[in-house]
């Protein structure tokens, strides 16, 4: 197998080799959480889940060429924003919170690189925002609230160490972190609905979701809702998911001895390809 780019890929800088390992299904990781190989952890979890600029990075690197334009709605404490950078991409991050974007910044300062674009403001306004009306956009990455998951008190490891208490992302009442997840996921389509007016015919969508525990209402497979959901927007293609196993989770017991309770080890990579303006 050839290792030289092809010409024909425009979609990436990757040979044949990396485009290959790049297409597997599951990514498992263990990334440091000290050390300069942490990417400044140690600022970054302050946010009750950052997302690690080394897995954002592989995933800039497959859906971008170099010097390519990235856009991140929830951009939390910067995971696809210093991805982006040590990249060679532009990126433009959103996000609520004035407390994620000052993490931002200082964890931009520990690892000496330049800060990308932060806008602090609700995504929801995002197409009147001149650094997103800029230039066309070459991928939309982003992690965003999984309905009110966070707004639940903990069980297992931090109700173990005394630290039950749930961890919402913010307390505004504009945080899609604090809705009920049937509005949640209608007010997310609307946001990437505008989003994908800024992103380039042939762009990707690339969207973080992890499941919820199942209620005898509702299975709550946030990924599987979410990809019916975006999938009636037209000119926007589901192209299937990668999951991120992330082996720094620990293992408990939830519902022994009495029933099955799974423990969420995962979480899934949804990716969608933009073929064309939303109408209607």
């Amino acid at each position: 197998m050839s290792s030289e780019h092809d010409p024909r890929n425009r979609l990436n800088d990757l040979d044949a080799r990396e485009w290959t390992y790049a297409l597997r299904s599951v990514i498992s990781t263990a990334y440091p959480t000290r050390g300069p190989e942490s990417f400044a952890h140690h600022l970054r979890r302050q946010h009750p889940s950052p997302k690690p600029p080394q897995l954002m990075a592989e995933l800039i690197r497959f859906f971008t060429r170099q010097h390519g334009h990235v856009l991140d709605p929830f951009a939390g404490v910067g995971g696809t924003l210093i991805a982006s950078s040590l990249e060679g991409r532009t990126a433009v991050g959103i996000d609520l919170s004035t407390e994620y974007a000052t993490i931002y910044q200082a964890v931009c300062a520990e690892l000496q690189i330049a800060p990308q674009t932060y806008v602090v403001g609700d995504a929801r306004n995002l197409l009147e925002l001149p650094e997103v009306r800029e230039r066309p956009f070459d991928l939309i990455l982003t992690d965003p609230p999984y309905a009110a998951m966070m707004t639940r008190p903990k069980t297992g490891e931090r109700r173990k160490r005394g630290r039950p208490d749930p961890t919402p992302f913010t307390t505004s009442a504009a945080d899609l972190g604090n809705l009920p997840y049937h509005e949640f996921i209608g007010e997310l389509c609307t946001i990437l609905i505008a989003a994908l007016q800024v992103l380039r015919p042939g762009g990707y969508l690339v969207i973080f979701a992890k499941d919820l525990q199942p209620t005898p209402e509702h299975h709550n497979m946030l990924h599987a809702d979410l990809v019916i959901a975006l999938r009636q927007i037209p000119g926007l293609e589901y192209r299937g998911y990668r999951i991120w196993h992330d082996q720094s989770q620990r293992l408990y017991p939830f519902g022994y001895p009495y029933a099955f309770v799974a423990n969420q080890m995962h979480q899934f990579i949804l990716i969608f390809r933009w073929r064309g303006d939303v109408k209607g």
